[in-house]
């Protein structure tokens, strides 16, 4: 056999196993880097990605990762930091607008007990009205800036959303009864146990029952199924498809119907997503339906 021949055989075995090594410390240099990134992105740490290769497109890729997560740091400050000076912007605006709001509240009771016009009652009913719209917006808006930073604080339990559901409806009951509404509530008997943040899933309740008393046409339905599928719905003729799409976003209203919904829907949809559920909402033959599964 011809010694030439011999060599190159040789040569390529060399080289072969040299790049099957250094495949081998590639493959394990990227496994290193992706703990490593896994690491840092589940613990919320400052540490930066490191590596033990020596091979130079490696550190370089460490170093551009490193760069990357430097500038994700300091994007993600920046939005906390925003996010609490917001939260406490919002926070002030609901305590100065309430201040004035209790003034003119109690006002509003001294004039109701003087002798009135039929034109000075209708005006302050009307401004009676107004009044604890913007009152009840006010709360929304105290409700908001306390959900905006909930995401690292809920302490979740094990609870049964049945008996949530049952309560919520419960307290519920003199306003449906003054508006003359009669809901139609079936729920399972099977128990549906979740992990949540109890307190949270109340006020997901009451944002979604508030909303469907504004829009009830005198009565709706509320069915909680045993695959743990949860369904408001009631006839709302003053909505369209095109609003209910639009109907949890943060600073939507629905400026053709009766009432605005505020963002008491907006509150509900991420109280929602940080309990682990979803949330939607669809409009067929006149009915608004909204439907939590968790």
């Amino acid at each position: 056999m011809n010694i030439g021949f011999i060599i190159l055989i040789v040569i390529l075995c060399v080289l072969w196993i040299g790049l099957l090594v250094k495949l081998f410390f590639f493959k394990k240099a990227l496994r290193e880097i992706e703990k490593s990134f896994q690491f840092i992105l589940e613990s919320d740490t400052n540490h930066l990605i490191t590596t033990a290769s020596t091979d130079q497109t490696v550190r370089n890729f460490v170093a551009k990762l490193n760069e990357e997560l430097i500038e994700l740091r300091r994007q993600k400050l920046e939005y906390q930091n925003g996010n609490q000076e917001l939260k406490k912007v919002i926070t002030n605006i609901s305590h100065d607008l309430r201040t004035p709001l209790t003034a003119i509240t109690g006002y509003l009771d001294f004039m109701q007990q003087e002798p009135l016009t039929k034109n000075q009652t209708r005006y302050l009913e009307i401004i009676q009205q107004k009044s604890e719209e913007l009152t009840e917006l006010t709360g929304q808006l105290f409700d908001f800036s306390k959900t905006m930073d909930l995401s690292g604080k809920m302490e979740k339990e094990r609870c049964c959303i049945n008996t949530i559901l049952e309560e919520t409806l419960l307290s519920y009951y003199t306003i449906l009864k003054e508006k003359k509404i009669v809901p139609e509530v079936r729920i399972c008997e099977k128990k549906i146990e979740k992990d949540v943040h109890k307190n949270s899933v109340v006020r997901i309740f009451e944002n979604i029952l508030s909303n469907l008393v504004k829009y009830s046409e005198k009565t709706f339905r509320v069915e909680l199924q045993e695959n743990g599928l949860l369904t408001f719905s009631n006839r709302a003729s003053s909505l369209d498809e095109t609003t209910v799409q639009k109907i949890f976003d943060r600073y939507f209203s629905v400026e053709n119907a009766k009432e605005s919904t505020g963002i008491g829907l907006s509150i509900a949809k991420q109280l929602v997503e940080l309990n682990g559920g979803t949330i939607m909402a669809q409009y067929q033959k006149g009915y608004l339906t909204i439907q939590i599964k968790w």
